[in-house]
């Protein structure tokens, strides 16, 4: 199938199946006689899998990880389980930074009067 089909059956932008292949995430398929990229079904698979991963908050190298270990039918579970653990507490870092961030807006905002007056804890905050 050509890169259009490959996209849309897995996904993927085009755009970032270039990028994929560009960076070695996805190997390069083979090439008809017309120049066109023929993807497998085995490819769109790949994509998937890349494209779960990052839906699930993985980087690029923790992704190059999980394909290693998914190709690797001898692997150990633990194995995976600890990528992901440690991809979980890092997300949960921050999304209580990013709690915070939310919860000194809404004060700020809070205490922002809102009107024609030029002082306003917002920019006052910011300017610190």
């Amino acid at each position: 199938m050509n890169i259009g089909q490959a996209s849309n059956a897995s996904g993927v932008s085009q755009r970032m199946i270039r990028h994929y292949e560009k960076i070695g995430v996805i190997p390069a398929p083979p090439r008809r006689e017309s120049g066109y990229r023929d993807y497998s079904d085995a490819d769109v698979s790949r994509l998937r899998f890349v494209a779960h991963a990052r839906d699930l908050g993985f980087p690029i190298e923790e992704i190059r990880a999980l394909l290693g270990l998914w190709a690797d039918k001898g692997r150990s579970s633990a194995d995976v389980k600890a990528l992901a653990t440690a991809r979980a507490e890092e997300l949960g870092r921050k999304a209580q930074a990013l709690e915070e961030m939310r919860a000194t807006l809404l004060d700020l905002a809070k205490r922002c009067h809102g009107d024609e007056r030029p002082e306003c804890p917002i920019i006052e905050r910011l300017a610190t």
